[in-house]
């Protein structure tokens, strides 16, 4: 899954004019130098990469966490432990079900700002599950299914328009065929702390995603009171629009 990831992110950046520089610009004084990124449901750390690539240019530390997606404990602890390990203060990312996750574990002091990415953003006692049922049904949403063995996929044949519409169709065909599970537990737990609520908070909605709904995004930015910024792509605008995506996690860095 890595590497297919690594060449939907290489097809998308072909000749993009952010490519890694050989040396570092310098950070504002006061900025957050830490970066950690957390991924969602049914792809690896890897879809962070092209986001990553550009905040490692420019002189951040860059972690992409990787979540076993067997519960949401595990996840959260994952990025925990992350945390443990950044010197100084840090932006917690999360795209889709990370924001779940980075609700659940962005109490760290360490944790200067949270940035959701077309993401999931619960309250205390909500679940992924009952947030997806309280929203406007979508295409994505509505291709979620269970294995044999209870763990949830999107359907291949819908993955490609619900999740990747603006990723080359082959890419997202392929990437529909290599999904890896979130386990229904994950699915169902509600979180037992919401750190949006003593944190500042940012929120990137994209306006053309059919797996979260935008109108759904906004009422967590609203509820949130988060500084918002819209882009006009699907769910893998971490892919395809990484620089905006990326210039949000900079203005969430920069000291108030």
């Amino acid at each position: 899954m890595r590497i297919l990831l690594l060449s939907a992110a290489a097809a998308v950046l072909a000749g993009a004019p952010f490519a890694a520089s050989a040396q570092s610009s310098r950070l504002p004084a006061g900025a957050a130098h830490n970066i950690v990124l957390v991924h969602g449901a049914f792809v690896d750390q890897t879809s962070w990469k092209p986001v990553a690539d550009i905040l490692s240019s420019k002189g951040y530390t860059v972690t992409l966490v990787e979540n076993p997606l067997t519960s949401l404990a595990a996840d959260a602890d994952a990025t925990k432990r992350a945390l443990e390990k950044q010197n100084g203060k840090t932006v917690l990312v999360g795209h889709s079900w990370g924001g779940v996750v980075i609700t659940q574990a962005g109490g760290d002091p360490k944790v200067s700002a949270l940035v959701y990415v077309s993401a999931f953003a619960p309250d205390v006692g909500e679940s992924l599950a009952s947030l997806a049922k309280s929203g406007p049904a979508t295409e994505g949403t509505a291709a979620i299914h269970p294995d044999a063995k209870g763990n949830l996929y999107i359907d291949p044949k819908a993955f490609p328009s619900a999740v990747a519409a603006d990723l080359p169709l082959k890419v997202a065909e392929t990437l529909a065929s290599h999904q890896l599970p979130l386990s229904l537990a994950a699915f169902e737990a509600p979180v037992d702390t919401a750190s949006w609520h003593s944190k500042p908070t940012f929120y990137v909605v994209t306006t053309k995603d059919k797996v979260v709904a935008p109108e759904t995004q906004k009422k967590f930015a609203a509820r949130m009171k988060a500084q918002t910024t819209e882009i006009a792509g699907s769910h893998a605008s971490l892919v395809v629009h990484a620089k905006e995506v990326a210039d949000v996690i900079e203005k969430a860095a920069l000291p108030e």
